[in-house]
C-alpha cells in the first residue's frame, strides 16, 4: 500500500505540475507552438537516456530509483515556484525545467512498471495492475481539478504544492522494503543495452500492443491543445482547464474499478483493438464539440476506452516479459508512451499552428482509426490473442 500511495502522491503533484506550466506558458505565449515544445521537451530525454535508465532499473534498487526521480521534480516544482514569485520564470524556463522533468521520467516511469510484479504475485497481476492504475487515474481527475482550483491563487501556490506531494511520494517509496536486487553478472555493453528492443522485437504481441498504443495515442490525443479548448473555444478558465485534464481519469477511474472487480479474460486482443477505436471516435466528438459537457464526456470516454488499451498492454508486456529484463523492456515500453504522450503534444501543437486546434484533433481521431484497421492487418497474433497470460 506505500507503492500505491506513493504513486498517488507522485502522479497527482505531476498532474497539477502540468496544469500551471501549460496555463502559464500558453498565458505567456499565447502560441500552440509553444505549448507543444513543452512536450517535446519532455520527451527528447525519455528518447536519449532510455537504453542507459533500463540498464541502471536492472541492475539497481528499483525503490532508490523511482525515490530520485521523484526528489528531483520536487527540487524543479520548488525552483519555479521560488521563480513564479521572484517574476523570472518565462518561456525559456519552462521548456529547461520541462528537459528536467523529462529526464526524471526517463527513469520513473520504468522503475515503477518493474517494481509492481515484484509486489504481486503473477496470478492477480491483471487485477492489481488494474487497481495500481486506478489510483494514478484518482490523480489523475484530482490533480488537474485542485491545480487549477489552485492556479487562481498564483502559479507559486501550485507549484510548492506540486513540491511537497513529490516529497511525500519519495519518502514512502523509500520505505518499502525487499526491492534490492542481487548484483548483475551481465557485462555492460551494446547487447544487454540493446536487449529490450531485441527482446520486444521478437515477439510479435508485444511489439504491436506498445507501438499500437504509440500511434493511436500520439495521433489522437489532444491534451496539450486542452488550454485553448479551455479558453478559445469552451470560454473557461483554469477551473475549466482542470476539469478538462481529469475527464479522461474520470472514465479510467470507472474503468479500472470495474476491471478489478470483472478482469478481461479472453478475447484480450479484440477488445483491446475496440478500445482503441472508441478512442478515437471520442477524439473526433471532442474535436467537434463547442459545448463543454458533450467535451467533458468525449474525453471520459476517450479515457474510459484507454484504460481497456493500458491495462490489456501492460499485463501482457509483464507477463511476457522475465524479471531479470523488466527494467529494460519497461525503459523500452516508456519510450513509447512518452512518444505517444509527450510527443504527440508536440504533434498536436503544431498540426494546431498549421490547421487551427479543432483541425488537428479532427485530423488526430481519424488517424486513430486508420491505426486500427493497419494493426489489426499487420498484428494477427494480437488480434487472435485470446488470453493475458502467454500460450504455453
Amino acid at each position: 500500500m506505500r507503492m500505491w500511495w506513493g504513486r498517488l502522491a507522485g502522479t497527482m503533484a505531476a498532474q497539477m505540475l502540468m496544469v500551471a506550466l501549460g496555463w502559464q506558458m500558453y498565458d505567456t505565449t499565447g502560441s500552440a507552438w509553444d505549448l507543444g515544445l513543452v512536450g517535446l521537451a519532455q520527451f527528447m530525454p525519455a528518447l536519449l537516456l532510455s537504453l542507459v535508465a533500463g540498464t541502471v532499473i536492472d541492475r539497481s534498487n528499483r525503490g532508490h530509483v523511482l525515490a530520485a526521480c521523484l526528489v528531483l521534480q520536487a527540487a524543479v516544482a520548488g525552483t519555479l515556484a521560488a521563480g513564479t514569485v521572484g517574476g523570472w520564470v518565462g518561456r525559456e524556463t519552462i521548456l529547461a525545467v520541462s528537459l528536467l522533468l523529462g529526464v526524471a521520467r526517463a527513469f520513473q516511469q520504468p522503475a515503477q512498471q518493474a517494481v509492481v510484479p515484484a509486489l504481486v504475485p503473477a496470478v492477480v497481476l491483471p487485477r492489481a495492475l488494474a487497481f495500481s492504475s486506478g489510483a494514478i487515474q484518482a490523480a489523475i481527475i484530482a490533480g488537474p481539478a485542485v491545480g487549477g482550483f489552485v492556479y487562481v491563487a498564483g502559479a507559486a501556490a501550485v507549484y510548492g504544492l506540486c513540491a511537497a506531494l513529490f516529497l511525500v511520494g519519495g519518502a514512502l517509496v523509500l520505505s518499502i522494503r525487499g526491492l534490492a536486487r542481487p548484483p548483475s553478472k551481465e557485462p555492460v555493453n551494446m547487447a544487454t543495452l540493446l536487449a529490450g528492443f531485441r527482446f520486444i522485437a521478437q515477439r510479435p504481441v508485444i511489439l504491436g500492443a506498445i507501438s499500437l498504443d504509440l500511434f493511436a495515442v500520439l495521433l489522437g490525443g489532444a491534451t496539450a491543445l486542452l488550454p485553448i479548448y479551455a479558453r478559445d473555444i469552451l470560454h473557461t478558465g483554469p477551473w475549466g482547464l482542470g476539469l478538462l485534464r481529469g475527464a479522461p481519469a474520470g472514465g479510467a477511474l470507472l474503468v479500472s474499478l470495474l476491471l478489478t472487480r470483472w478482469p478481461i479474460r479472453d478475447r484480450v486482443g479484440r477488445r483491446m483493438f475496440a478500445a482503441v477505436a472508441v478512442y478515437g471516435v471520442a477524439t473526433l466528438v471532442f474535436g467537434v464539440s463547442t459545448v463543454f459537457p458533450l467535451s467533458f464526456v468525449a474525453l471520459m470516454v476517450a479515457g474510459a476506452a484507454d484504460m481497456v488499451s493500458v491495462v490489456v498492454r501492460q499485463s501482457l508486456v509483464q507477463l511476457d516479459t522475465p524479471d531479470k529484463m523488466r527494467g529494460r523492456v519497461a525503459a523500452v515500453n516508456s519510450v513509447f508512451i512518452g512518444a505517444s504522450n509527450q510527443l504527440g503534444e508536440f504533434e498536436s501543437g503544431a498540426t494546431a499552428a498549421w490547421l487551427g486546434p479543432v483541425g488537428s484533433v479532427v485530423l488526430g481521431g481519424a488517424g486513430t482509426l486508420v491505426v486500427v484497421a493497419l494493426w489489426m492487418r499487420l498484428f494477427p497474433a494480437l488480434r487472435e490473442r485470446e488470453h493475458l497470460s502467454p500460450p504455453p
